[in-house]
């Protein structure tokens, strides 16, 4: 959409308002806040407290604020600038429905005579406290203020609910990792960016795995360093932002298989392709747990026998990529009380063979052999006089799970927590449909099996990130005071058939930062509303904040 108006950008009932506006209208204040985490407290994270993280305003006034507006509008001739708009809006409403006129002062006016006052990016802001206030500096454009908001908050909505999500994604790899090894070492790559495919365009991907980098060092979304580059002043060249390993496809391995077999393709990938460093492999292609249980023993001296890189790597990580992630990684618990009952009547178990499974299951061990045990209701469990039980036999590495299996073959080493760590060779990393919370279920699995949660990297991707709306932080840009013909007016929104979550806060507002907290305080006098901690980064066209990448994570995480 290069070369298309930027004044386009707003929703359709925007082009209305400065004739609705009263006559003498000089200035309009208003803010951005996350006014209500209803949604995103009902998805149960653990260690949310109730904070969103600041992101992603450098960005959009970079990028549509200076270099949108002055490229397509501001350089342009007005004749040509202004005729853009009025073709697009002359088409959608009626020739000559919207005057042209303030479209035409503010070219002759040849900036945006915008202020624009922000929280610190990387800052976590409580809960209905403003991260961010815009007004007008020209008392012939109260218009703009407003006009803005759609764009503004389409552009920024979206990367800030992102940074949130995955820092206390980040946040509970930490806590998993300090009690299982003592440390957070390794957790700074345990989440990795998976969401290129799935966003909404390249812009889309961009932002928000630039969002999801102030909490990881892990993506496959190659674009997003050259945007940090970009907006955020960083020379990836010298700094490090991201990095990623060579990984295989399905397209790969079933090309492999097709030539050489599939076993002998794993023996090339691991010792002709990438002989050394950390290589991953896509493994359910076919059958995973074979490739578990016959092909991984078959491999093991080809694997423990791989050299170390330059940085002291060797590892092949295996990449399971579809079942129940929980399932697959932590497998069932086996032979517990609950099902005694089932035990003690094996004779039974075959008039079971062969029938159905339900979404809800556990498995009983009889003998060598394993047994999936259906459920009609999730985890009431029937006697064996009930003729709606279902068994299913699954190999020994289904019930056990990826994480006992690759202990079983590969071993490695209790640390002094007392929890298994695998050895350095082998790893595990799941990349499909992780959420947040799915995440927390396989890092308590671990913990309950006795590993180190480090022992596996977890792919977080479109499916965490486009599960979301404006709604889920409650992200909304409302006016809070106005100035008609010099005279201040406080407004705020109060509507009585709502609940309270859409009241706005009043008059010229200041936030200040008290007991580890951010504060709003309302109705405040002009010399109030200078103070505090939102600091002016774009006024009248130009950026006065141009903060680094580096300086927003490690203030995301050192504050």
């Amino acid at each position: 959409m290069q070369g298309t108006s930027p004044a386009v950008f707003t929703d359709s009932y925007k082009l209305s308002h400065k004739g609705f506006m009263e006559p003498g209208t000089e200035v309009i204040y208003s803010n951005a806040t996350a006014r209500s985490d209803k949604h995103f407290v009902a998805r149960n994270l653990k260690g949310y407290d109730g904070k969103a993280v600041v992101f992603g305003l450098q960005y959009f006034i970079k990028d549509f604020l200076i270099d949108y507006w002055n490229i397509n509008f501001f350089s342009q001739p007005k004749e040509k600038a202004v005729g853009k708009f009025k073709r697009t809006i002359d088409a959608y409403l009626g020739p000559a429905a919207v005057s042209m006129q303030h479209l035409e002062q503010l070219h002759d006016l040849g900036y945006l005579p915008i202020r624009l006052k922000s929280l610190p990016e990387g800052s976590r802001v409580n809960m209905r406290v403003p991260y961010s206030t815009i007004q007008n500096t020209h008392k012939d454009f109260a218009w703009l203020t407003n006009y803005l908001e759609t764009i503004w908050s389409c552009e920024t909505w979206k990367p800030m609910t992102t940074a949130t999500i995955c820092y206390y994604i980040r946040k509970a790899l930490n806590e998993a990792a300090i009690k299982t090894t003592g440390s957070i070492e390794g957790t700074q790559f345990q989440m990795h960016g998976f969401e290129f495919r799935g966003m909404s365009g390249r812009q889309d991907a961009m932002v928000n795995a630039a969002a999801m980098l102030l909490s990881t060092n892990g993506t496959d979304t190659i674009p997003a360093l050259p945007f940090v580059e970009e907006f955020y002043n960083v020379d990836i060249t010298k700094e490090f932002i991201a990095t990623s390993v060579p990984a295989t496809e399905h397209m790969v391995a079933c090309g492999g298989s097709a030539v050489r077999g599939e076993l002998e393709s794993y023996r090339k990938w691991i010792t002709e392709d990438y002989p050394t460093g950390i290589v991953s492999l896509v493994s359910d292609t076919y059958d995973y747990w074979k490739v578990l249980s016959e092909y991984l023993p078959a491999l093991k001296q080809d694997i423990m026998n791989r050299p170390v890189n330059a940085l002291g790597l060797s590892k092949v990580v295996i990449r399971p990529d579809s079942g129940d992630p929980y399932r697959v990684i932590c497998g069932y618990d086996i032979g517990t009380e609950e099902f005694s009952s089932f035990i003690a009547a094996a004779d039974w178990i075959e008039d079971y063979f062969g029938s159905g499974i339900e979404d809800d299951s556990e498995v009983v061990k009889v003998g060598d052999k394993y047994y999936l045990v259906a459920l009609e209701v999730d985890y009431t469990y029937y006697s064996p006089e009930i003729s709606n039980v279902e068994f299913k036999e699954i190999s020994k590495a289904e019930a056990l799970g990826s994480i006992r299996v690759l202990w079983e073959v590969f071993g490695g080493t209790v640390n002094e927590l007392g929890y298994k760590v695998l050895d350095s060779h082998i790893g595990l990393i799941y990349g499909d449909s992780i959420t947040p919370e799915l995440l927390q279920k396989i890092l308590d699995g671990l913990i309950r099996l006795g590993f180190a949660t480090t022992s596996i990297v977890f792919g977080v991707g479109s499916y965490t990130m486009n599960y979301n709306t404006r709604d889920s932080l409650g992200i909304a840009v409302k006016a809070t005071y106005q100035e008609v013909n010099g005279v201040g007016y406080e407004l705020f929104k109060a509507p009585k058939t709502d609940s309270g979550m859409k009241n706005s806060a009043k008059g010229l507002l200041r936030v200040e930062f008290e007991d580890g907290n951010f504060v709003l305080y309302e109705q405040q006098t002009k010399e109030q509303e200078e103070q505090g901690c939102l600091k002016t980064v774009f006024e009248d066209g130009k950026l006065l904040v141009d903060e680094s990448f580096d300086t927003i994570r490690n203030r995301l995480w050192n504050n």
